[in-house]
């Protein structure tokens, strides 16, 4: 079992490092680490190259976290082991070997991966993250916002000591990958959703 569950461990790594962005802006003659914010994530994508490439992109990304935990879950790995192959398809996605260990601040993988360990707290991140993004057009902001409702449902609830912690992790990586937007925000620097980047 426990060979088993660190190859799923470095199969979700694996996973989550594909980056989509990257490679679907590289097929349209876009170097996405040179445009907008540098990041690999769908946000970039939007600004840099609309909403079709950019919903690809997200879903993609989304689908990375969730398919993780399934592969885990299907293969009756232990609880906890599911956690952390949820984490490692964001960290890959966050640091990919495939990007130089750099890629997106992980907010779609992230969210994958949570809805995936626990639907309610990943619906109450989706509902108040989409709606203080519509409200502000802050995508960090809403971001954020959302991360941090997904981590009071768990706690509320009192969820398992494993999910807990791995959904606590994920916010806590997520917040600081925004460290740079939070300063933005506070400096009344933030892009707005809809801008064009140059």
């Amino acid at each position: 079992m426990t060979f088993l569950a660190v190859l799923v461990l470095l199969a979700s790594y694996l996973l989550g490092s594909i980056p989509a962005a990257a490679w679907l802006a590289r097929g349209r003659g876009v170097d996405i680490r040179k445009v907008g914010s540098g990041n690999s994530g769908a946000t970039n994508v939007l600004r840099s190259l609309g909403k079709g490439p950019a919903l690809i992109v997200a879903v993609f990304d989304i689908l990375k976290g969730a398919l993780a935990v399934w592969l885990a879950r299907s293969l009756n790995l232990p609880p906890e082991w599911v956690g952390l192959c949820g984490v490692a398809a964001v960290i890959g996605h966050n640091f990919s070997p495939f990007l130089g260990w750099r890629g997106g601040k992980g907010v779609a993988t992230s969210f994958g991966t949570i809805a995936a360990l626990d639907p309610v707290a990943g619906a109450g991140a989706f509902v108040i993250g989409v709606a203080c993004m519509w409200l502000t057009r802050y995508v960090s902001a809403g971001s954020i916002l959302g991360a941090l409702t997904a981590g009071v449902v768990v706690l509320s609830l009192e969820r398992p000591a494993w999910m807990a912690g791995a959904i606590l992790f994920l916010i806590a990586l997520l917040i600081w990958q925004h460290r740079a937007n939070i300063g933005r925000l506070t400096a009344g620097k933030e892009s707005r959703l809809g801008e064009k980047v140059r």
